[in-house]
């Protein structure tokens, strides 16, 4: 995101830079407010209701609302806790969800940090952020929300499994681990597109499809929220959170998932690519055709969010038995069949 003409003198650059982080990190807070409108909202529809419409036009400041109410409460740190850990936990936890966001580019040059590496920086990042639920379900002091923290590193873990191997399918096609590069592969239509070029849709398509799968349990998600299933372990992990800890939590929770409806678009189709060929991109201005590069990547992300959101909507909660059967039994051989396969296409099947 800009600076290159800058890079040699060490105070401009890292001026720019903290510019960028703070932008983006403001962006994100404000999205995610309206990312929690909109779960709430289309969960309603879902069942006929209208959901929040008091607290500004149409229920928009709901959210903000929210936030004021949840700084101002009072923190409550049970007696027996850990209060060091306990309260280091959601800091963790948010520090990985937005750190994760350092390599994702919105737009061709915009990135933070366009690492060659991307996928790969991605991946660990985005598995720190377990840690930040043990350490506040094992502080707690408290069977329930430790019960909750060892289900969530045993979900996390297994789904990471699959998303390791699907991921690799992605690497083998594009030929790279930068992100922008994954996304430039699929440029020219809807039909270069990973999840939808032939003759590889046979195996991409079902990749992109475990992946989102797999993408929900890893981000707790309904039908997979079994670390904070209310009617086992009453919300879990951070059961004895309240105020601002609580929010932290919250917060790196809809980071993540909107991060994975982000990388999603990226990985699968086409990133902020139009689905149709772009070629009079060329005569635009530089700025316009990142805009338009911009909105593209923005109606994806919450295309994806949509389907997150209908999912928790419309299908019912897996038992924790059935979450780890699909993880371990189909999920990761299915995975490892599709690595076989793309492999084996590129090496004897793809044209150079």
């Amino acid at each position: 995101m800009g600076g290159v003409a800058y890079n040699n003198n060490p105070l401009i650059w890292s001026l720019l830079t903290v510019g960028q982080i703070l932008l983006i990190v403001v962006v994100l807070l404000i999205s995610v407010a309206f990312v929690i409108l909109a779960d709430r909202k289309i969960w309603a529809a879902v069942q006929w209701r209208k959901g929040p419409n008091v607290v500004g036009p149409f229920g928009l400041f709901q959210s903000f609302a929210d936030l004021i109410k949840f700084v101002l409460k009072e923190l409550v740190i049970p007696s027996g806790a850990d209060k060091f850990v306990f309260l280091l936990a959601p800091v963790v936890s948010v520090v990985c969800a937005f750190g994760a966001w350092a390599a994702m580019p919105f737009a061709p040059g915009w990135v933070i940090s366009n690492l060659n590496v991307g996928v790969l920086y991605m991946l660990a990042v985005s598995s720190l952020g377990v840690y930040g639920i043990i350490m506040g379900g094992w502080a707690s002091n408290s069977k329930y929300p430790f019960l909750g923290a060892l289900r969530s590193a045993a979900q996390m873990v297994s789904y990471e499994v699959s998303i390791g191997f699907i991921l690799i399918t992605v690497i083998l096609l594009s030929g790279s681990m930068n992100l922008t590069t994954i996304v430039d592969h699929q440029d020219g239509g809807f039909w270069r597109w990973h999840a939808f070029a032939l003759p590889t849709i046979v195996v991409m398509f079902p990749m992109a499809v475990m992946f989102f799968i797999s993408f929900l349990a890893e981000t707790n998600r309904p039908p997979f929220d079994l670390p904070e299933a209310e009617s086992e372990l009453v919300a879990g992990y951070q059961v004895e959170y309240s105020s601002t800890a609580y929010l932290l939590l919250m917060l790196a929770e809809y980071t993540n998932i909107v991060l994975m409806c982000g990388l999603i678009s990226i990985l699968f189709f086409g990133g902020w690519h139009a689905p149709f060929p772009e070629t009079f991109l060329k005569s635009w201005p530089p700025v316009i055709a990142h805009l338009w590069a911009l909105m593209w990547f923005v109606i994806k992300t919450a295309f994806w969010f949509f389907m997150v959101a209908m999912v928790k909507a419309i299908v019912p909660r897996y038992r924790y038995d059935q979450l780890m059967r699909l993880g371990w039994k189909v999920f990761l051989p299915a995975s490892l069949v599709g690595v076989a396969l793309i492999a084996a296409w590129r090496v004897f099947g793809a044209q150079s």
